[in-house]
């Protein structure tokens, strides 16, 4: 399996860079190949502007989807962004590697899924009509990939539950896993977190790597969240509601948007 793992951490001596280096030396071991985007150390430039856009006119007003889909199908966009979508082309696998901050990614990744994610190649593709809304969610041209995330968070395990104050770690991803992931068509595996980053003891380590060697062991056979797809009959098209009794009784929230489990 080709493997890309993009990293977001500005310090190399840090927990997530640690366990980086234990994924990647674990995916090897399984006879993986493994590409790193290290967005800190390649200084990504993280906000969308009019640099990213050579091609546009001077004076003109930039729309960034307009001027993304332009430069997209002009084979116009950025060296670092066209090497980045190559990457991406390359990999079956993407795991996004990052610390929970402000309970999301850090701005540097979430700059490179801007830019990245141009129009033409993760959104704004395939068929818009009264059968199909594009093709997104489930389909589109990341489509038979697997992608994941390494999270590292500060707080307990206890903290992101149900009843915990920071409320589900699975609501609090799930903008990233069915928002990033999910919609140009990757297959999202359970996330890998690791609470309580910040207060982790040396002794503490070896059991983490251990849990972490165990996940990229096993990433062919995990299976992937059981996300609905747009187009195969869940959603009214175009207004994108989901059918009425598809889900169990009283349920709300994201977990509509999961496939009930098959007996």
């Amino acid at each position: 399996m080709k493997v890309l793992l993009v990293f977001a951490h500005p310090e190399p001596r840090s927990l997530n860079a640690r366990l980086r280096d234990v994924a990647i030396a674990e995916l090897q071991a399984q006879g993986h190949e493994v590409r790193v985007s290290d967005l800190y150390a390649d200084e990504w430039k993280s906000e969308v502007d009019r640099a990213d856009f050579p091609a546009l006119e001077a004076g003109a007003r930039l729309i960034p989807v307009q001027a993304s889909k332009a430069a997209f199908e002009a084979g116009a966009l950025t060296d670092d962004v066209k090497a980045e979508i190559e990457k991406l082309l390359w990999a079956d696998m993407l795991i996004l590697q990052f610390p929970l901050w402000w309970f999301t990614m850090p701005a540097i990744l979430k700059g490179w899924v801007d830019r990245v994610f141009a129009y033409g190649f993760a959104y704004g593709v395939g068929e818009h009509s009264d059968k199909r809304w594009g093709d997104r969610y489930g389909e589109g041209t990341l489509a038979g990939k697997r992608a994941m995330l390494i999270v590292t968070a500060g707080g307990w395990e206890e903290h992101y539950t149900a009843r915990g104050i920071n409320g589900p770690i699975d609501d609090l991803l799930f903008p990233i896993h069915h928002g990033i992931l999910y919609y140009p068509g990757y297959d999202v595996l359970p996330p890998f977190v690791a609470y309580r980053a910040d207060g982790l003891k040396e002794a503490g380590f070896e059991p983490l790597a251990e849990r972490l060697r165990e996940r990229m062991r096993t990433l062919p056979s995990t299976s992937p969240i059981p996300y609905r797809r747009q187009n195969a009959g869940d959603y009214l098209i175009p207004t994108m509601q989901l059918r009425a009794g598809l889900e169990t009784p009283g349920e709300t929230g994201f977990s509509l948007h999961l496939r009930a489990p098959v007996d």
